[in-house]
């Protein structure tokens, strides 16, 4: 068993939005929370895929860069003072009898009375371009990290997904020029994106695919092929945006007795429960009928998984906190009252 120090009520895996929303909760309910993520940096896929990207479906921001909704979640959470603990992979689970969970990963052991996984899409590779590694690094792209890297580029983005079409719309006032190519006439992105795309600068040519890549130590052409005549045209390009999805898998996890959905998703209740004593999913990672795949709706979820882990750590405590705004006051009267009696 673990000193009390190192027992936590709440272990978080995964510090993307959902994660971080989740240790700001637990914290407003006086739980002692960790965030364990096997990336250097918190803000999961937000920071390492796509920290420039707008987002427009948070509520209450317009529109919101991704690297500043990680930056606010962060700062809400601060004021608990996580633990958090980033460069680690989770490999095993151990219950250890009682409400205890012991969680080992590459690094390091945690002990925990509840678990929270919020891992998103799990463990994510981007889907490449056969036969294009070499040009890696050298203009072929599979995320953007610094818009400034295609500032007056002639760029050509590949792919029909909200990605390709998001990207070729944040970086056509950044760009020289933007050509987006897609194998069909079928985009599978936001009907109002694909409207605004079709009336951008943006040069759209569907039923098109890449073929080869050329360039001495540095890509300046792509051969594309037209999927109907098989004809081809050769493209000048500085830089190459290939946003052809992501293989993604649960990795060790998929191990520990969870009840899975498919390989990267895993079953919960509407308590957020999975169907081992003691861990909950949230987020994208979590599957249940008529589930929507959200940052947003991931919030409720994570608020729902800290509020039934309450219960569950202490029965005594009620699943509903109250209202955020009468508790925080209560807090703070308390807080003046201890400060004036010492």
């Amino acid at each position: 068993m673990p000193e009390s120090s190192d027992l936590h009520d709440v272990t978080i895996i995964g510090g993307g939005p959902t994660g971080l929303f989740a240790a700001y909760y637990a914290g407003f309910r006086s739980l002692k929370a960790k965030i364990v993520d096997s990336l250097p940096e918190l803000g999961g896929q937000l920071t390492a895929a796509y920290p420039e990207k707008y987002i427009y479906d948070v509520a209450g921001f317009p529109r919101i860069l991704a690297k500043d909704l990680v930056r606010n979640l962060v700062e809400q959470a601060r004021p608990f003072a996580p633990t958090v603990c980033l460069g680690e992979s989770v490999q095993k689970l151990e219950p250890s009898g009682g409400k205890h969970l012991r969680v080992l990963t590459d690094r390091a052991e945690h002990w925990s009375s509840v678990l929270i996984i919020t891992t998103g899409l799990g463990m994510y590779t981007p889907r490449r371009l056969r036969g294009s590694e070499s040009f890696e690094g050298k203009g072929l792209y599979y995320a953007v990290t610094r818009t400034d890297e295609f500032r007056g580029k002639e760029v050509l983005v590949i792919g029909g997904g909200d990605s390709a079409v998001d990207w070729a719309l944040h970086l056509e006032p950044v760009a020289r020029a933007i050509t987006l190519i897609h194998r069909r006439d079928q985009f599978r992105a936001h009907e109002d994106n694909v409207r605004r795309l079709l009336n951008s600068t943006v040069r759209v040519k569907l039923f098109y695919q890449p073929r080869e890549l050329l360039g001495k130590g540095q890509v300046r052409e792509a051969v594309i092929v037209n999927t109907k005549t098989k004809a081809e045209e050769t493209l000048r390009v500085d830089a190459i945006l290939a946003c052809l999805g992501f293989s993604s898998e649960l990795g060790p996890m998929a191990d520990w007795g969870l009840e899975l959905e498919g390989k990267d998703s895993i079953r919960v209740n509407t308590k957020m429960e999975t169907n081992v004593a003691g861990v909950y999913a949230a987020g994208d990672v979590a599957e249940f009928p008529g589930k929507v795949k959200l940052i947003v709706t991931g919030f409720g979820e994570a608020a729902t998984a800290v509020n039934n882990s309450a219960r569950y750590i202490n029965p005594t405590m009620k699943v509903f906190p109250g209202y955020s705004t009468t508790i925080m006051k209560r807090r703070e009267r308390r807080k003046q009252k201890e400060q004036t009696t010492a």
